[in-house]
């Protein structure tokens, strides 16, 4: 089994933001007014764009703007600008049952130093339009921390101990500029394997985490980056 961002031509989609908890302690709220970019351009012609056919979006924030999400595909990658914190994802890329393994490389574009909002992968969605929405997802941010948390309708709880967790593994952006780090989650029989740049970080039981379901990405407020090599295999 293997499934990849599909390489098709941008389509123009109205998304709807559902009501949802906002997860303000997910970044640093000093970051929340940030801009991501001058320019809200993402195409080479200057055009607005839209969602690849088959995706969609869920803001944390209930009437947050669509037009302030904003997603292009370029040579396989997606670049992804945001206003609003919210969840990418494509109900193809569900995992109902065994070992699988979901990755993807990120990289933030411009990333201030220590820059403290957050991105990443996300696993075992269900009803993500619905008010009882659920995933785990695992975060990674430019000052050199992850998190795994879990979403249960509007509240969120923590998986990793303490919140945010240094890592050695995670490549930070010291100085202003790109900082990329790849992640990747491996459910294995009863447990789940958390690993950015290839080092494991943590590792959790099946049993406590919403391991099946929709997996995707996350991508916290006012952020540019692009997302890579996006992958869900056996």
């Amino acid at each position: 089994m293997k499934r990849s961002w599909p390489y098709a031509v941008l389509a123009l989609l109205t998304i709807m933001g559902c009501a949802g908890g906002d997860d303000m302690d997910d970044g640093a709220a000093a970051d929340m007014d940030a801009p991501a970019s001058a320019d809200p351009d993402l195409s080479p012609s200057g055009e607005a764009t839209g969602l690849p056919a088959g995706y969609a979006v869920r803001f944390d924030r209930e009437g947050s703007d669509p037009a302030d999400f904003q997603v292009a595909e370029a040579a396989g990658a997606l670049e992804v600008r945001t206003g609003p914190a919210g969840i990418l994802y494509n109900e193809s890329h569900t995992v109902a049952e065994g070992s699988y393994t979901v990755s993807a490389t990120f990289t933030e574009i411009g990333a201030p130093p220590n820059h403290r909002e957050a991105f990443g992968l996300i696993i075992g969605g269900s009803d993500l339009q619905g008010d009882a929405q659920a995933y785990t997802y695992f975060l990674v941010r430019a000052d050199g921390s992850y998190l795994i948390k879990q979403r249960n309708g509007g509240q969120t709880s923590d998986v990793s101990p303490n919140g945010w967790n240094p890592a050695d593994a995670v490549n930070q952006a010291a100085e202003a500029g790109d900082v990329t780090n790849a992640l990747s989650i491996q459910v294995r029989g009863e447990q789940a394997h958390f690993l950015v740049n290839g080092t494991e970080v943590a590792v959790h039981p099946v049993a406590n985490i919403d391991a099946y379901g929709v997996a995707g990405v996350r991508i916290n407020h006012n952020l540019n980056v692009r997302v890579e090599s996006f992958e869900v295999s056996s």
